[in-house]
Formats: C-alpha cells, sequence, structure tokens
C-alpha cells in the first residue's frame, strides 16, 4: 500500500517530521511517499496563506496519482484544499483536522483542540461545524505559537502548548486533546504522558484511517461535489492544468 502525505507549505522540515509520525504508525506493507510543493507559504497561519498552497499541492496529489497512491493524507490542519483535492483523486483523501476531530469524539465526550496562533480559530471552529463535531468540541484555544516556531530548536513552544493542555483540562473539562497543527505531530506522546488524557495526533490518525479506507477497498464518491473536475480550459499560468 502506498499513502501519499502531501505537506501544502513548502518547508521541507515540517514534511520530513509528519512523515516521521506517519511511517512510525504506518502497518507493515505500507509505504509512506512525503512531500511539499515548491512554490507558495512557508507555513499557513490563515485563508490568505492557504489560497496560495493549494495549486502547489494539488500539482503534488496529480505527481502521487500517477504514481500509483492509494491514498492521500493532506498534513495540514486547516485541511487545505481538501474538497479540490477529493475531486482531484480517484483514490481517498484524508485531512488530518478532520481526522484529528473523528477519532478524539471516540475517546472522550468534550475534547478541546490547542492550535498555534489565534487566526487559526474561526477555520478550525467553522470545520469543526461542517463535520458535525462542534457540540463534541468543548473549546479551540491557541497557544500563540507561530507555526515556525515548531521548527525553532530551543523554541518554548511545547512548554506554551503544555501550559495550554493544562487550562483546558481545568476550564473546558476537556476529557482529550486535538493537537491542532501538522507542526506538533511529534510532541502528542510527551504531552500525553505529562497530562494523562488522550492527546490526538492528525498525522496518526489520518494516516491510520487512510490505510482502514484502502483495506476495506472503499474510496470517495464521485456523483456529488467530489466528483471529477468538468473539462474545459484555464487560462495564463494555470493552463497546464486543465480539466480533460
Amino acid at each position: 500500500m502506498l499513502i501519499h502525505l502531501v505537506n501544502p507549505n513548502t518547508t521541507a522540515s515540517m514534511t520530513d517530521k509528519a512523515a516521521a509520525v506517519a511511517r512510525a504508525v504506518a502497518a507493515p506493507g505500507t509505504t509512506i511517499r512525503a512531500d511539499q510543493p515548491d512554490d507558495g507559504p512557508v507555513s499557513i497561519e490563515g485563508p490568505y496563506d492557504a489560497a496560495f498552497a493549494v495549486p502547489g499541492m494539488l500539482g503534488r496529489i496529480e505527481a502521487a496519482i500517477a504514481a500509483g497512491a492509494d491514498a492521500h493524507v493532506i498534513a495540514c490542519f486547516d485541511d487545505t484544499g481538501l474538497d479540490a483535492a477529493r475531486a482531484l483523486s480517484p483514490k481517498p483523501v484524508i485531512g488530518i483536522g478532520e481526522a484529528a476531530f473523528d477519532v478524539a469524539s471516540l475517546l472522550g465526550e468534550r475534547f478541546s483542540v490547542v492550535t498555534t496562533l489565534s487566526r487559526s480559530i474561526p477555520t478550525i471552529e467553522a470545520n469543526l461545524v461542517r463535520y458535525g463535531l462542534a457540540s463534541r468540541c468543548a473549546r479551540v484555544r491557541a497557544a500563540e505559537v507561530p507555526v515556525l516556531a515548531l521548527e525553532e530548536e530551543g523554541s518554548d513552544a511545547c512548554d506554551r502548548i503544555s501550559a495550554e493542555i493544562a487550562r483546558a483540562i481545568v476550564e473546558d473539562r476537556a476529557e482529550a486533546i486535538v493537537l491542532g497543527c501538522a507542526g506538533m505531530t511529534d510532541l502528542a506522546r510527551r504531552l500525553e504522558r505529562a497530562h494523562g488524557v488522550p492527546v490526538v495526533d492528525g498525522v496518526a490518525a489520518a494516516v491510520t484511517l487512510a490505510e482502514g479506507l484502502v483495506r476495506l477497498g472503499l474510496s470517495t464518491s464521485k456523483i456529488g461535489g467530489w466528483a471529477q473536475p468538468v473539462a474545459k480550459p484555464y487560462t495564463g499560468q494555470f493552463a497546464a492544468r486543465s480539466p480533460k
């Protein structure tokens, strides 16, 4: 089984971190292919960044389709470009945000999300509503840690995230915690041990769900909004990406 993990931003160290976690949880016989676009933002912190990340991400998914990928994982907690990717790919596409919410809902009556910056909260809250899980989420919190700080040696990012988790357990009565950024993926087990509640990392959750869908022989429905794109010409710099 070949699972394609795509980081929609252009920071290779973040891709490598997510790939390491993905390979650690993947079942024997599963190969993880991980990459990121050449063009786009170095991190995704809001809708403006996301808009410029999607074309490059779709290009990487297109290449993975040609290489025979059995499923794709979008390693951005905002689930950047998820609908477009599901329309493009004939195989399952899992966003790490949706995967993490789904898994957390199986582990506790109430969960809280701890993300990076406050500007990410509206997108996460909107996704929770769309996925039908807003009532299970006690609160979306921000540790006020820039995404790239998660890549810096000596950063206090983990301590700030941990402090926010502690507040979520007491103030929100959260029974499980969702880490709201792919850059936090390597912190999950450390934070779980520190706080004694389930801490869900979306990368691990998404890879596991993707493997399950492949084994079940299931894929994305193509009779509705995720149907194949309608053939038409695109112009300018996207002419080569015209649906056929």
